[in-house]
């Protein structure tokens, strides 16, 4: 295997619901749902059947033709995303196999878009923010302005700008008539957990509205009923709702799918061979993700992420009164939440996995929790009882 990866030792070989066992037999409690993928939890037995029934009907036929699920999937989206009140003029959607290349094709559309907008092509430009991740393919890796992700591959594609994240004052010398396309995650996740004000994100919106340019919002770690609505930015006015959706993870629940969610103005300036992929939108990856947005678009399971959301906070908020020097705050909505510490998390992260908790990092210093959606209660309090005891044993 190409060493593109640092481990840690346990090999995992099974899973069920938010428990995961390594090749010893090994059991741990999984606060990471594989990075914001297993909202259903490992091995969800609805998906398990629906996974040997396509098995046997049909796996791919590639994009020459249809099949049934790739527009049932569509249709499911945008009725839901509607039916939420969010995104109020989605209208079509692209289906792909991953994050990264969901937000490839967001931007890859945004060109588009400025390039019929503005013949001349001088409409190009791509902003994006500092702290974001976007991806690894090249353009959205050149979205994602990181020195450690962008350096090896440098030069990056031309015509990313970078902002400061939540900085309203900044947004108009940031965005002007030669932006094309403004990406943003309401919730940066890999950034360390860092919530979009409703100020910066209702201004960024009005300033792409004046200069034509499209606005992209990368919810594929924060969206799909991980922050208790379908989408994170369910909660704002329409005027700052986006151009263009983009979602992975959770959509699968570990099963390879990506999804782009489009307006109208957007989709008519996408012509037969803008884009393509050969794998994407097969009836296997599609009927799957077709039941898991049902499933997570449940009124009672939005509303269970936010109370438990709140057990989560209650405990981070003891903990903080127990370390005041070690945690200074507390961060994120719903299950996906940062707490912040003065130091590296790196030995905290580890005694808490010898104890048989999962746990991982984002941005500087912050212990991220992405646990799956369907997490009980009394797992949260064993977990968190897991953490309290790693971070007694690293801190005294």
């Amino acid at each position: 295997m190409v060493a593109t990866y640092s481990r840690p030792s346990p090999v995992f070989t099974q899973g069920e619901g938010s428990w995961i066992w390594d090749i010893e037999d090994r059991k741990y409690l999984d606060f990471t749902a594989g990075i914001a993928v297993n909202a259903l939890g490992h091995c969800d037995p609805q998906i398990a059947d629906i996974v040997a029934k396509q098995a046997k009907t049909l796996v791919h036929a590639s994009n020459l033709y249809y099949n049934p699920w790739t527009g049932a999937l569509s249709k499911l989206l945008i009725e839901k995303t509607l039916e939420s009140g969010a995104m109020h003029e989605a209208s079509a959607v692209f289906v792909c196999n991953s994050g990264s290349e969901a937000n490839e094709a967001a931007i890859k559309f945004a060109r588009k878009a400025g390039k019929v907008v503005d013949p001349s092509g001088d409409k190009y430009e791509v902003v994006s923010f500092h702290n974001a991740f976007h991806g690894r393919t090249m353009g959205s890796l050149s979205a994602t302005h990181n020195p450690k992700y962008q350096k090896p591959f440098s030069p990056m594609v031309p015509g990313f700008k970078v902002g400061t994240y939540n900085d309203v004052e900044g947004i108009n010398d940031l965005v002007t008539e030669k932006t094309c396309g403004v990406i943003v995650e309401p919730i940066q996740g890999e950034g360390g957990v860092q919530v979009a004000s409703e100020e910066f994100l209702v201004a960024l919106a009005k300033r792409c509205r004046e200069v034509g340019a499209v606005l992209i919002y990368d919810e594929i770690q924060s969206g799909l009923s991980r922050t208790g609505s379908l989408w994170a930015h369910g909660n704002l006015p329409k005027e700052a709702h986006p151009d263009i959706l983009t979602t992975a993870k959770a959509l699968g629940n570990g099963f390879p799918i990506g999804a782009v969610l489009v307006t109208k103005n957007v989709s008519d300036k996408i012509m037969v061979g803008d884009h393509g992929t050969t794998f994407g939108g097969n009836p296997m990856a599609c009927r799957i993700a077709h039941h898991i947005v049902t499933r997570l678009s449940d009124a009672q399971l939005q509303k269970d992420v936010l109370s438990k959301s709140q057990v989560f906070i209650e405990r981070f908020k003891k903990l903080q009164a127990k370390y005041p020097e070690l945690i200074t705050e507390i961060r994120g909505k719903g299950l996906i939440l940062g707490v912040q510490l003065t130091k590296d998390p790196s030995p905290i992260i580890k005694a808490a996995r010898e104890r048989g908790l999962l746990v991982i990092t984002a941005g500087t210093n912050t212990l991220r929790f992405l646990p799956s959606l369907t997490v009980t209660e009394e797992e949260i309090q064993h977990g968190l009882n897991i953490l309290e005891e790693a971070i007694a044993s690293v801190e005294n």
